[in-house]
């Protein structure tokens, strides 16, 4: 009797066990998310070399990406508007700035107080 109930009870772990394995496993194999594009480069680019990754070809790559990123079926990964909204800040198009600002508030509504800072000291 006693060994009826230890076999049960190691099947039922073992049923256990592989069904939490499969449903690790199954989470690995999700599509990312995001379309990182150069995003991860260009940040890396500018700063680890300031002054070398000029803005102009900065806003080319990330409209490009985020063309890329919309016939994809993707999102754009947090900051990238934020960013693009900084080169054309460097570029002296403040009115493009802010809306790139305002749509990274949109879209990322956790990141309001860091770019409300970033639109005040911009208007300074």
């Amino acid at each position: 009797m006693e060994s009826n109930a230890r076999k049960l009870m190691t099947s039922a772990l073992i049923k256990r066990i592989v069904a939490l394995s499969c449903l690790m496993v199954s989470g690995c194999g999700t599509p990312p998310l995001y379309h990182w594009g150069d995003y991860e480069d260009i940040i890396y680019e500018m700063y680890s070399e300031p002054g070398s990754a000029d803005p102009a070809t900065q806003v080319a790559q990330l409209r490009e990406d985020m063309g890329i990123a919309s016939n994809s079926g993707k999102r754009v990964p947090p900051g990238v508007h934020a960013h693009l909204g900084y080169m054309y800040y460097l570029q002296g198009d403040t009115q493009s700035a802010f809306l790139e600002f305002a749509v990274e508030k949109q879209l990322f509504p956790e990141s309001a107080v860091f770019i409300d800072n970033l639109m005040s000291r911009v208007k300074q």
